[in-house]
């Protein structure tokens, strides 16, 4: 049994539709801040929050900006966002999701990209057998990692495995993917090389020629990037307009009670204006690369 339910508000299809979490006894938590990273001792487990299951379209993700952080759909020049099936691809190519309690803080350099971070939890690519459910938490393994470049910014894309997958006890390391899942590696870079040419953008770039980095060297990324949470929630860290609000972290700042999450949850906007889902969604761009 899952240790975390979700309640879904507003309608979906439109701008008010929104993912909140709470506990199984029905506490009110956000999935960036309450959610613990590590899902055993050892931290060697991982907890990973699924925005987007794999082979949908919709561009899901944590909402920096709303109270307890709940899952929307990204919007662009207003209307919502869905990516596009770049030949041959079906939309994401494996279950999308971040880390919670991380961050990629934007006023740190990276040395080994040298670009700064790009202001979100760290992204995180499920690569198991199962589709899983949009707003699932998963307990996954850490097998490496690439550098995609977006806009100057350093976006980690962490790959991992549901540990639960019949393959999960032979996957230990990056070299595994390509053994066990060949092709896989390759069609990711080029994934997101591609993907936003559809939308007039050039195509993406990469840190280390887009090669893999293994799995500890992925593992040191999200440790980082977890103390730079820490520091988020804790205000040692400027946050600008992300809203630390959580339920769990007793030395933040911005700690709040059961009664105020099931405030804000209670009162979020139902209903919406539903926007047409168009038979656009479902077309195959042919991409030439230059």
């Amino acid at each position: 049994m899952s240790n975390y339910q979700i309640v879904e508000k507003g309608a979906p299809n439109s701008t008010n539709y929104s993912i909140y979490f709470k506990t199984a006894c029905g506490k009110g938590v956000s999935p960036l801040h309450d959610i613990p990273l590590y899902a055993n001792e050892e931290k060697t487990v991982y907890n990973m929050v699924v925005e987007v299951p794999r082979w949908t379209n919709a561009k899901m993700e944590i909402s920096l900006k709303n109270p307890l952080n709940p899952i929307k759909q990204d919007v662009k020049k207003g209307k919502l966002r869905f990516v596009a099936n770049c030949f041959p691809h079906k939309g994401y190519i494996w279950n999308y999701g971040a880390f919670p309690q991380t961050w990629e803080n934007p006023d740190h350099i990276e040395p080994s990209t040298g670009c700064k971070g790009d202001n979100d939890p760290i992204d995180v690519l499920e690569i198991g057998y199962r589709v899983a459910k949009r707003g699932e938490v998963v307990q996954v393994k850490i097998l490496g990692t690439i550098a995609l470049i977006d806009e100057g910014e350093t976006d980690w894309k962490i790959i991992a495995i549901d540990v639960k997958d019949p393959l999960a006890e032979k996957m230990n390391d990056i070299g595994d993917v390509d053994k066990y899942f060949p092709g896989l590696l390759r069609a990711t870079v080029e994934w997101f090389k591609i993907y936003k040419i559809p939308d007039g953008k050039p195509e993406n770039q990469f840190a280390f020629n887009g090669d893999a980095k293994n799995a500890a060297f992925a593992t040191n990324v999200v440790s980082e990037t977890h103390k730079f949470w820490q520091g988020l929630i804790s205000q040692q860290l400027e946050g600008g307009s992300i809203s630390r609000l959580n339920t769990t972290v007793t030395d933040s700042p911005f700690l709040t009670n059961t009664e105020e999450a099931e405030k804000i949850i209670s009162e979020a906007p139902e209903g919406g204006d539903v926007e047409e889902v168009t038979d656009i969604v479902d077309k195959w761009h042919f991409i030439h690369l230059k």
